[in-house]
């Protein structure tokens, strides 16, 4: 299965890219209070914004951890959740913590931050195994640094 996930350099890519990747920051460090103020901020529009921030993310090279966030919506089953771990935990991968809504319509929101120094296979491949399970209605990747 080809991945779909490449690492460039931002040189080739728009500078629209990289400043969705700002704004991003600026909101998650809370220099900002509002979307629309962190774009202002770093110059590109609301909707450049919304279009690709789930899609460009930053490598951080230096750090010895790699780390991935996936969230996933869970059937409300006994054991929906257990069956994830055992996934994520059979392909190497260290769960940093679990985050999990209330379930309404017998559906669960999941966010899960995993370390994936040591994770066999890649992140696809991740996905393609939590997607497999009868429980998991969906699968996505959000973050991996």
């Amino acid at each position: 299965m080809a991945s779909d996930f490449l690492i460039v350099h931002k040189k080739i890519l728009p500078e629209y890219l990289e400043k969705v990747i700002e704004a991003r920051d600026l909101l998650s460090r809370h220099e900002a209070s509002s979307v629309t103020e962190a774009v202002k901020m770093v110059g590109i529009s609301r909707n450049t914004f919304y279009k690709y921030k789930d899609y460009v993310f930053r490598t951080e090279g230096t750090e010895s951890r790699r780390k991935a966030i996936f969230s996933i919506v869970l059937l409300d089953r006994p054991g929906a959740l257990s069956k994830v771990i055992s996934t994520l935990s059979s392909m190497h991968l260290s769960i940093i913590t679990i985050s999990q809504s209330i379930p309404v319509a017998s559906k669960a929101a999941v966010t899960i931050a995993v370390d994936i120094t040591d994770m066999t296979g890649s992140a696809d491949a991740v996905l393609s195994e939590l997607r497999e399970q009868d429980d998991v209605l969906s699968a996505h990747l959000d973050a991996i640094e």
